[in-house]
């Protein structure tokens, strides 16, 4: 289903990489191939993970890079001398390179390879000056009194006696 955001061009200012991205992401999911295999979920407020299925490859096949708010996950499997013949083989061992585009501020913690899966870590750090924080108020300063300040001209009443 392809949505129309054109109207939103003329009231919106600074949204176009988000409208861009919208517009391309039916786009990149049909082209997207299926392998590996992957889960996303959230393990916290602002903690992510990615797990991939790369059962087969190792720590050396596999890279991880992170490059203008897009994460790449590549393997590149090294061609092995096969030592007998093959009747069937199912299990994959081609190359594949995974691509997921991150929101702004997501920082990959850390990445592991347990059991043929890989797990990469993310979360959201927001700095500090973009979170929201709470103004304190005061109270104003009364008007009933007036102070003379040492460098304006004091202004001194003397009593007027009403002759007689």
């Amino acid at each position: 289903m392809r949505v129309d955001f054109s109207p939103l061009y003329r009231s919106t200012v600074g949204f176009d990489r988000l409208f861009s991205l919208m517009d391309n992401l039916g786009a990149a999911e049909a082209s997207q191939p299926s392998y590996p295999p992957y889960n996303i979920e959230r393990t916290g407020d602002d903690a992510y993970r990615i797990t991939m299925a790369v059962a087969g490859f190792g720590e050396g096949e596999l890279s991880i890079e992170v490059k203008e708010n897009a994460l790449s996950v590549k393997g590149e499997k090294v061609q092995q001398e096969a030592s007998g013949e093959f009747l069937y083989r199912g299990i994959a061992a081609r190359s594949f390179e995974r691509r997921f585009q991150l929101a702004d501020h997501m920082i990959v913690q850390g990445a592991r390879l347990e059991n043929g899966l890989l797990h990469i870590e993310l979360v959201r750090e927001i700095p500090e000056t973009l979170k929201s924080r709470r103004i304190p108020i005061t109270q104003a300063a009364s008007r009933g009194t007036i102070e003379a300040s040492p460098a304006s001209p004091s202004i001194e009443s003397t009593p007027t006696v009403a002759a007689a």
